[in-house]
């Protein structure tokens, strides 16, 4: 009888195990950003395709209707900077502005660093 209760109490523990919540569902989209970013600290991938990659997690973030994560655009922006396609980081450092006001001053730092650098 003794088995037939404990059988029955770990049998009612893994039921109840399997309906446990899974946590919070994540507010923004990550996709690969995070990895991006350590590969552009390391300089161990190239610039060009950095941009591709984040590129794709926008896209993806835009497939599954979340935001992506705060500083993407940014960064994005910087990988535009660096290969001189300056047009494009400024309006990645206005869509960062726009999507996160609290990285305002820091965008506005950026654009101004970069006005003079040549496209």
């Amino acid at each position: 009888m003794k088995g037939l209760q404990l059988s029955a109490a770990l049998i009612a523990a893994g039921v109840l195990a399997g309906c446990a919540p899974k946590g919070p569902e994540p507010i923004y989209y990550w996709g690969d950003y995070q990895q991006q970013i350590y590969s552009y600290y390391k300089k161990d991938s190239d610039p060009q395709k950095q941009i591709e990659a984040l590129n794709l997690d926008i896209e993806k973030a835009k497939s599954v209707n979340k935001p992506v994560a705060p500083g993407l655009h940014a960064q994005l922006g910087l990988l535009y900077a660096k290969t001189g396609a300056t047009d494009k980081a400024f309006g990645q450092f206005a869509t960062e502005k726009q999507l996160f006001p609290e990285s305002a001053p820091y965008m506005d730092f950026l654009m101004k660093k970069r006005q003079g650098v040549a496209q």
